[in-house]
């Protein structure tokens, strides 16, 4: 089965889509795979690498084959020309014989788009109103457009991670007829934060409370408690207040199980599917550091590195943040600027290409943890490896 499966990523050499490809068994590189030349008027080819000698399997080379896209964030590329490299590359794949298709996107490219102006223009989980479909007037539905491009190219199946958005998840999942899988990280997260020193877990959790920022990361959270196994941990849910035309904020909800007074001496996580500027959920740390917790990990999936974003995420209120490589521009130093004195990102190359491996009927022995570390020396719970 194995030499069934050709991975390939749409930028040369990079190096999730090598990891990706290395986790799974690939052994041959990428760039062997395939070749993205680039015309003099700036288009790009992509071609399946095939013996130039062979003239009997013209246009056949890929037959039988599943050939798995991944697709990542590059600080070369836009979205846009990433997203029409996975056309290209699927159309490829499809036009030399491939059997199927799958697209690993970690960061699903165009969920922020998901609805336009029309009632018709997604299934959102809340009620629309007038001034949620002017928000969108002029617009394209945006998402949908890509997921009929990806369809219309030849991709059979895309794979993404957390994806915040009920309306992209049902959009994608009706176009790919069910093959759409939203991998949710809470395997990686319990794991990391049951086997390391980042928060107390020990006496059934009941030092620890888990906090959701918003009413939509709710489900998140209640998945992390069981995931967790910790039936002492609690439960913080926090809601917004509008104190004035443009000021909202953020404290512990009336509703929550957990109050603001019973978090005092007591880690508290706060999970999130993503982070821009960081500016809610620094007023939300803000609001939970009034009940005097020991320390506040914020734990977010997808992670926006901008100028404001590190400027705000500094803030005092916030002791550690746990993030993914959906994002891998997160991993330069230079990219987390202060803030890799306190972040640690955890890799998804392993977890993903596990995934992979199952949905393809290979039976392989699972190694643990299913994922790596990446921290700064700078951290403070930073340890040499032992050599």
């Amino acid at each position: 089965m194995l030499d069934k499966v050709i991975i390939v990523g749409n930028v040369s050499e990079d190096p999730f889509a090598i990891d990706v490809g290395h986790s799974f068994g690939q052994h041959s590189d990428i760039s062997d795979q395939i070749s993205l030349k680039s015309f003099a008027n700036g288009e790009v080819c992509p071609r399946f690498i095939s013996d130039e000698f062979d003239l009997e399997s013209i246009g056949e080379k890929l037959s039988g084959h599943t050939v798995v896209i991944v697709s990542t964030t590059s600080d070369g590329h836009s979205r846009q020309a990433l997203a029409m490299r996975n056309l290209l590359i699927a159309r490829a794949a499809k036009d030399n014989g491939a059997a199927q298709v799958l697209l690993v996107e970690p960061d699903l490219f165009y969920s922020a788009q998901d609805r336009g102006p029309r009632p018709e223009h997604g299934k959102t989980a809340f009620p629309r109103d007038n001034k949620d479909f002017k928000k969108f007037d002029g617009q394209p539905f945006s998402s949908r457009l890509y997921a009929d491009l990806l369809k219309t190219s030849g991709v059979d199946g895309v794979v993404t991670v957390h994806n915040h958005s009920s309306s992209v998840q049902h959009l994608f999942r009706e176009t790919f007829a069910g093959r759409f899988h939203n991998m949710l990280p809470s395997e990686i997260y319990a794991d990391y934060l049951l086997n390391s020193d980042i928060v107390e877990t020990t006496d059934s959790g009941s030092n620890l409370v888990l906090c959701a920022p918003d009413k939509g990361a709710v489900p998140f959270v209640e998945q992390m408690h069981q995931a967790l196994g910790l039936a002492k941990a609690g439960m913080c849910l926090m809601s917004k207040e509008r104190t004035g035309e443009r000021q909202v904020e953020i404290m512990v909800s009336p509703q929550s199980p957990t109050p603001l007074e019973a978090i005092e001496g007591k880690d508290v996580i706060v999970f999130d599917d993503m982070v821009r500027t960081g500016s809610t959920i620094v007023k939300c740390c803000q609001s939970l550091r009034k009940g005097k917790p020991r320390r506040i990990l914020f734990c977010v999936s997808h992670f926006y590195s901008s100028e404001e974003g590190r400027e705000n995420m500094a803030s005092s209120a916030i002791d550690e943040i746990l993030t993914l490589n959906t994002l891998p521009t997160i991993l330069n130093r230079d990219t987390q600027g202060r803030l890799r004195k306190k972040m640690v990102v955890l890799k998804l190359e392993k977890w993903i290409a596990r995934f992979l491996q199952k949905q393809l009927g290979m039976e392989i022995p699972q190694e643990r943890p299913p994922y790596s570390v990446d921290m700064s020396s700078k951290n403070p719970r930073w340890r040499p490896i032992p050599r």
